[in-house]
Order: C-alpha cells, then structure tokens, then sequence
C-alpha cells in the first residue's frame, strides 16, 4: 500500500515537473536547472547518529509578502521572531540530549535531530516535509532516500493547519508524525492521517470541558470568534455542536483573517460590540489573536469575558499588563503544567558568539536586547503587515545600537525564558519520549516474536519501514518523568486532562495565570471541578459573575415562548393559563395542577381549591340555622297551647289529632332543613330530600283530611240534609296511604338509585363545591310530585269550601296556607336553577322555612291568636256559627255538629 501511495504521489509531481519545464523546451538546449532552493532555517545533528528525528517548529509567526513582480516560484522568507517556538524547539533538543545519556532506553543507538522553522504557515511547513522525507533542499520534485541519517520520524508541527498539510504527505509514506500542539479534531480521522498520532487531548474534550464551564455559571447566551484555520474552524464546529447539544446558544460567530483585513476585522469587533453576549469563546492560537487585542484597545471595549482555548491562555505576548483592562479576568483551560529538570539551564545556555552561522540564535539575541550583532546580515525587526490605519508598517532593518555580547539573560523577561508554565513545552518532550519509547521496543523485538506476520519477523534499527514503527506508536504506553500516565488510543489521540486558569494581577502588576479548577478524567469518565475557596476574577463592572444572556429566565409563573426563526435562548416570557403553574424559572411548559388544587394568583404554585358548601360557621348558614330553630321552637309553643287548651272549642274544630300531626309535620320539615348545612356526606345526602318529602306528605296528607271534612261540612249546607258523613277512620286511612305511598317511593329512590355526595369542580375553577348529587331524577320528580299532588287537593277542595261563615276560620286558613305553598315552590325553581355552589343549597333552605313558616302562620297563628288574646270569642257558640237562613239547624262547626248531630253527621266530628 506504502508503494502504491509513493508511486501516485511521485507520478504527480512528475506531472507538475513536466509542466514547469514547458518553456525550457522552447530553447535549444535541453539542459534542466534548479529553480530554486527552500528558504528554511533550523538545527541539525545527524553525525554519528544512526537514527534522527525530524522537527517542526513555528520560531517564526509569519513570512513576508511575496513579491507580485516575480513570476518564478521563490521560497518566501519568515519575520516576527516567536520566543515560545524557539522554547519549544530548544527543549526538543534538549530532550534528545537527555534521552541519549540515559541507558534504559536505547542504550546502543543515540538519536540525533533535524529541526526546521514552519513560520506559523502552511507553505513552509510542506517545505519543511519534503525536505525531511527528500533529504535535499531543493524544490524540484525529485523523491529518493536521504543520504544521511535513517529518519525514523517527525516531531511537529505546531499548530493543526500546518500538522494536518505536513501529515497529508507524510502519511503516504506512513511516516510516524508525532503532534504536540495540534489539536484539531479531524487528524483522529486514522483514514485520512493514519501515522499521526499526538501527546496533547483533541478538542472534543476541551469543547466538552468549556460546555461544562459554561453550565456551571449559567451562561447560555455565547459568542465564538475562531481563527481563520483548521484549529479554530473544527474547534469551534465541535463546540457549537456540544453547546447546542445541551440547549444552549451561539449569539453571534466570526473569523478572524489570517492576512489583516480591514473590513473584516471590523465586522468581527463590530459584532463584539453590538452583541448582547458578555462571553465569547476564543478559539486561536496567540499569534492570530495579536491583531485582534490590539484592535480592542484601540476601540476600547471592555466588560467582556473571554473564554480562551489552550492555544492562547497562557501566551506571555496576550498576557501583557496593558491589556488586563480588556483581557483581564479571562478564563480557560490549559494543558498540565510540569517542570521540566535541567530545562531552565539548558534555555540560559546560548550565545550567538558560538557560531555566526547560527541565524536563529542571533536574531532571538537582536529581537531579545533591542540590538543589531555586529557583522550580521540577519535582519532585525522587520515588520511587513499592514497596521490598523490601513497602511504597510516597515520598520528600520537594523538597530541603531549593536550588541556587545555582554547582555545578560538573567534581566530579561521573555516568554523564552520563563519556565513557570510550561505545558505546550512539557508536551514537545513528551512527543521525543513517545518517539524514543517507540524505537526502544523496536529494538528490544525478539525474532521470532515479532509482531509482524508472517514468521513473528522484528525490524531492525536503523533499516526498519516506517509502517514497523507506527505498530508500536499506536500501541504506546508510559510514565512521563512526573508520574503522569501516557496512553495513546487507536485514533491516535491521549486522554484530556485540563487546567482552569484565570487571568489575575499579581502584586507586582504582572498578569498570572490562577489555577481556579480542573477537568479530570476518573473512573472512566470526566469531571469538572472549581477549587474549594478559589477567588475568580472578574472583568465585569460589578466585578461579579457576568450575566450573558438573549433573554432572562423567565420567573416562576410564566412560560417560554418561541420566537420564530430566533435561537431557542431568545423567547418571550408568557403567563401560565389558570390551573397551570411553572414552579421554577425557566420552564418550557407549565404544569397543570391535578383535580384538588388550583394555580395560585402568582401562578408559581399550586394550592388545594377552596372548598364551597353551606356551613354553619358563615353568616347565610349561622342565619338558616337560627331560623330553622327558631321555626321548630315555634311549632313546639303552639303545640304546648294545643295541649294546654286542648279541651277548647276551637282545638277540638276538625280535628284535634290531625293538628298535632301537622305540627309534628312542620317541625319535621323545619328542622331537615339542618341536613342542608355544613358539609354533605352520603347520609346526609340520602337523609335530606327523603326527610323533606316525608314531612311535606305528612303535613299536606293531615291538611287533606281537614279539607275533606270542611268539603263535606260546605256540601251539608248546600244539600240541606244531614245524612252526608265521612268516618274519622277513612280520613287516618287517606294520610296512611298518602304516607305509605310517598315511603314507597323514597324506599325506592334510597335502594335503586341513592343521592352521593359529589365534588363540582365545573361550575367554578378555583372551588370544589361539594354538593349532593341527587341521583335518579324521576324517582325525585315522583317523591315531590306526591307532595304536589297532595297540595292540589288540598287547595281545590278548601277553595270550594271557602264560602262557610266567617266565623269559621279553617277554611280560608287553609286556603291561604296553600296558596303561600305554591307561591313558594313555584318561584322556587327558577331561582333554584339559576344559581350555584353553596346559593343553590340556602335558595331550597329558604324556600323550605317560608312553605313551613307559611303553612304554621296561616294554620295556627289566627287559632292561637284567639285561644291566647281573644278567650271569650272561644266558645261552642262563636266557633260553631249558623248556617244561612235556609236551614239555621245545622251547626258548622265540630263542635256544634258533636253536640248537636252527633247522632247523623259524622263526617264533622271529632276524633
């Protein structure tokens, strides 16, 4: 497979090589001739080294334009020197360095180095590659082996741009690659990059650990401003999709240019500006994010909070004093720091008098002490970007002052030199370590227990395959020098684990980087965690906890409301329907409270509905009670005057025994009105209307047999004979039946289709009225409908009679009394119907105590009237009367016939 990839590759530069050369053949002689050589600067120890390992390094940020005059491809040139580049690549030597004098790896093979400067571009990192893999510096396309020191891989290249452009040809030959600071996310694609492998954590796990930071302040409203690269491009994909996994929001998300655009710098601090999101999440390495600070100083926009990836949060060129009022408080997570032993002596220990060859050393000691070394032709300084006013900024080549070679190292304060935060750093030596453990099983195989099939063959240093090598780079594991375990998966990729920094102000103005949390991986899974008693900074004006936001949480009592087309962050805040509570902030819906409970006016709780029935505590139900036994008190007084006059004339007219019922009937009646009040149970339910129907059919069956005897006594006056009589036991048979039937029917009613109580939650939302449901209402209509009956006789047969004397009072009492009855009932119902809850129950109460307090005043009130105040008026002769002139014989009154025709009417007579 390795074969086949290097025979296309080496077929397609031979297409290019074949077109470039199209003009030569234009001339006579048929000579070829170099282009051109790469411009690249770096390190090289590959003497008496059978081994080397290639390496990468942005030592440089960027090159210089390229001339638009000349046509022929030229190999640019680099500016803007990086002093944590040249770090980097000074501790891959001296990590090589320390593998070497170390025995328990590889202790009969030393390894050497060939280190080459990227300049933070893509160009110059394929450059940088095809150097490696060719062995030669030129830039015609020539593919052979190097001539010098087995290559056996390569540590690099920096950032994910320029890993993922070197790793697409490396990876045709499966030459091991080996990442420290790239941590796209695309390069664990084993199909496209399948030799390289990395000892810093993918983004997926920083993305998943800035989601984390995110949620725990309760930030849901973000903006993302990425680099215009791999890195930041894939790094803010991968957030974007962990945010919104978790219904969060992206406010707004820019790029920012490599090459510096006006127009598009603009629109970034534009949106910046004008967004309402106090966080943003910068996804770029330190040297893209140089131009972007410097515009927010000039524009002066503060009050924000930066959420910084690992490529940045612990760059000394960001973390300047001057820009803490725009920068400060900025939080990220970075890689674990570690010392590194013998580093920081190893950094001290360079001087450009030690070989004038050495272009890096001299211009780091120019850049360093602001001087020019003398007889040096390595340019200082020089600057070619265009500024923010729009205009190319080129500063003087050389410094005014040169270099004595005296300048001390110990007063400088250079990101080179400052080894309190080493974590890329640590990473690059983990990276050579990776390597060398590598090559060290490589070279510890047994024959015959190989891994490589067929025959369990081994690889041998230094002519092994690349491919040989990557089997034991996929399957790496060891222990770094500060006991942190190092485990490369089959994508590739390490295990994240991360510091949380924040930017503080020390006491002696410097910016420091606070470790204020983690996010660890334990027990196969990640956790994040702030310190206990770790002070965060915050570049806020209230110094607090920003608050970023589309819209505040809506408070307990309303709901979310989408807003169409907007993100799910923004909504409007909806008061929750009645019944319907939200009980915290921010819910999607409101609940419903169940049958018993009702939303509060608040809407945030649901609270148990008022319950509604008539009860004897409240002022209507105090007053009903008090008239109903004020009404059975009554009735009890005008039975003790029946009593106590019971022997009188006017007691014994029509029957002394059917007025006792009656009044039992009333108090009955009077006093079921009590099983209306307070709050109803079944019983209650089933004693009520029963009761009530009872009493009235008692009442209206006695009153029927006054009637009838008042019918016969008005019909002995018109027919002038006395032979018409009605028996005392047909009348006790008439209320018997009338009572038996009505008990029948209530018997009935109680067994087939009983009342129960019943809780009325239609009528109203907020209450639970309890009331009866009165079950079956046919058996009702037929209980009442007795009741009705019963006073329809009544009244037809008293109306007939109520042309007797005057002198004779039960007549037109009773007339009265049932003329009250209906009045009652028959405004009743509507009434009735039109009202709810506990009115329902006092409007029958009331009609009940006015059909009774009726029926007493109009029966017995006249009779106690004079039995009390009117005595003389109480006698045979003023109670009985006479009949018209026809026949002035026949008393009309029981107590005149019973003297008088006791013999012949009958029907008049007293019990």
């Amino acid at each position: 497979m390795a074969s086949r990839k290097k025979c296309l590759v080496l077929g397609f530069l031979a297409f290019l090589w074949a077109e470039w050369g199209t003009e030569g053949q234009e001339e006579e002689e048929q000579t070829c001739r170099l282009l051109g050589k790469f411009d690249l600067n770096g390190y090289v120890d590959a003497q008496n080294h059978s081994v080397i390992i290639g390496g990468l390094f942005p030592i440089h940020s960027r090159t210089i334009p390229a001339n638009e005059s000349i046509l022929e491809p030229v190999s640019a040139k680099c500016e803007g020197f990086n002093f944590r580049g040249f770090r980097w690549m000074k501790t891959m030597i001296h990590t090589i360095k320390e593998i070497n004098e170390r025995k328990d790896i590889l202790p009969n093979t030393t390894l050497g180095y060939q280190i080459f400067d990227t300049c933070f571009t893509i160009s110059k990192a394929m450059e940088s590659a095809l150097v490696l893999l060719t062995g030669q510096e030129e830039n015609r396309p020539n593919y052979r082996n190097s001539t010098g020191a087995y290559l056996a891989g390569i540590v690099g290249s920096g950032g994910s741009s320029l890993s993922i452009a070197a790793s697409r040809i490396l990876g045709l030959f499966y030459l091991p690659q080996v990442g420290y600071a790239s941590t796209c996310t695309v390069l664990s694609d084993k199909y496209q990059f399948p030799s390289y492998i990395r000892t810093i954590a993918s983004d997926k796990f920083q993305s998943e650990a800035m989601v984390k930071l995110i949620q725990h302040f309760g930030w849901v409203w973000i903006g993302t401003i990425a680099a215009d690269d791999d890195y930041g491009k894939y790094g803010v994909k991968v957030f974007k999709e962990k945010l919104e996994s978790v219904n969060l929001c992206i406010a707004f998300s820019e790029i920012l240019p490599k090459v510096y655009s006006k127009e598009k710098m603009h629109k970034v601090v534009d949106a910046v500006r004008t967004s309402t999101a106090k966080v943003i999440v910068l996804y770029t390495s330190d040297i893209d994010l140089s131009p972007f600070v410097l515009e927010m100083v000039y524009h002066n926009i503060t009050d924000r909070t930066w959420i910084a990836s690992e490529a940045w949060i612990t760059s000394a060129s960001i973390a300047k004093p001057e820009y803490f009022p725009y920068f400060g408080g900025s939080i990220g997570f970075a890689v674990p720091r570690s010392d590194i032993p013998g580093l920081k002596e190893f950094l001290y220990d360079i001087h450009p008098s030690r070989d004038p060859n050495d272009v890096l050393t001299i211009e780091f000691w120019q850049t360093a002490f602001n001087c020019t070394w003398p007889n040096s032709s390595v340019p200082y300084n020089t600057d070619h970007r265009v500024n923010m006013t729009g205009k190319e900024d080129r500063l003087h080549a050389m410094s005014d002052r040169f270099c004595t070679g005296e300048e001390k190292l110990e007063d400088l304060k250079n990101t080179y030199l400052d080894v309190s935060q080493l974590r890329i750093t640590n990473n690059v030596r983990q990276a050579v370590y990776a390597m060398a453990y590598a090559l060290d099983r490589l070279s510890r195989c047994e024959e015959g227990r190989g891994p490589f099939i067929p025959g369990h063959g081994c690889a041998y240093i230094p002519d092994f395959e690349p491919w040989q090598l990557m089997f034991y780079m996929k399957t790496l594991k060891f222990t770094t020098h500060d006991g942190r375990k190092i485990q490369i998966d089959i994508a590739g990729d390490v295990t994240g684990y991360y510091d949380l920094l924040n930017w503080q102000l020390d006491d002696n103005g410097d910016i420091a980087f606070v470790k204020v949390g983690e996010y660890i991986f334990t027990q196969s899974k990640f956790e994040f965690m702030i310190r206990k008693n770790s002070t965060i900074f915050w570049n806020t004006e209230s110094s607090k906890i920003p608050h970023s936001v589309c819209t505040d949480l809506c408070p307990p009592g309303t709901r979310k409301g989408i807003r169409q087309g907007e993100p799910i962050c923004c909504f409007d805040c909806i008061p929750c329907a009645d019944g319907h509570v939200s009980r915290t902030a921010g819910q999607r819906e409101c609940e419903q409270c169940g049958e018993d409970y009702w939303s509060n006016a608040e809407k945030s709780e649901c609270v148990l509905k008022e319950v509604e029935f008539l009860a004897y505590d409240e002022a209507l139900g105090f007053t009903l009670v008090i008239l109903s036994i004020f009404g059975a008190l009554v009735v009890l007084a005008v039975t003790v005057v029946y009593v106590i006059y019971r022997h009188t004339p006017l007691v014994n007219a029509n029957g002394r025994e059917l007025s006792f019922l009656i009044q039992v009937s009333l108090t009955i009646t009077v006093l079921s009105s009590l099983l209306f009040i307070g709050k109803p149970y079944n019983w209650s339910c089933m004693a009520r209307q029963v009761t009530l129907a009872l009493g009235f059919s008692l009442c209206l069956a006695c009153i029927l047999g006054k009637t009838i005897s008042l019918f016969l006594a008005y019909r002995i006056s018109k027919s002038k004979t006395r032979l018409i009589s009605i028996r005392p036991l047909y009348r006790k048979i008439i209320i018997l039946i009338s009572v038996l039937v009505e008990v029948g029917i209530c018997t009935a009613y109680l067994v087939l289709e009983p009342p129960r109580v019943y809780k009325n939650m239609e009528s109203q939302n907020i209450k639970i009225i309890f009331e009866c449901n009165e079950g079956s209402v046919e058996f009702l209509c037929s209980m009442f409908g007795v009741d009705v009956f019963l006073a329809l006789l009544c009244f037809l047969t008293t109306f007939v009679a109520r042309q007797l004397p005057d002198n004779y009072y039960e007549g037109k009492c009773i007339t009265f009394g049932m003329l009250v009855f209906f009045i009652v009932w028959i405004s009743f119902v509507p009434a009735y119907l039109s009202t709810k809850g506990k009115f329902k129950v006092a409007v029958e109460i009331f009609a009940i105590l006015a059909s009774s307090y009726g029926l007493l005043g109009c029966l017995f009130a006249p009779k106690c009237f004079i039995i009390l105040l009117r005595p003389k008026r109480n006698t045979d002769e003023i109670v009985g009367g006479r009949v018209p002139a026809i026949d002035k014989s026949i008393q009309l009154t029981s107590a005149s016939l019973s003297s008088e025709l006791n013999t012949t009417v009958s029907a008049v007579v007293g019990d």
